[in-house]
């Protein structure tokens, strides 16, 4: 476990229109990526495994997912 605070980040992608998650990659070491709504930044996380993030961009990354 980190005792480091997790430092926010908002995708260089992401327009102004509050639509936007933000994740705290920095302590990714433990394991865990916390993301959360950049609207609630005192609200609620969510907490996913670093394989399950990595796969998640992979599939961002790649085009598998639609678009809005």
């Amino acid at each position: 476990m980190t005792n480091e605070s997790p430092r926010w980040y908002k995708s260089s992608y992401s327009s102004n229109g509050g639509d936007c998650v933000e994740v705290a990659a920095n302590v990714a070491t433990t394991g865990a990526v916390p993301i959360r709504d950049s609207k609630q930044v005192g609200g609620p996380t969510l907490t996913v495994s670093t394989d399950a993030f990595s796969s998640f961009v992979d599939g961002v990354n790649a085009g598998r997912f639609g678009t809005v």
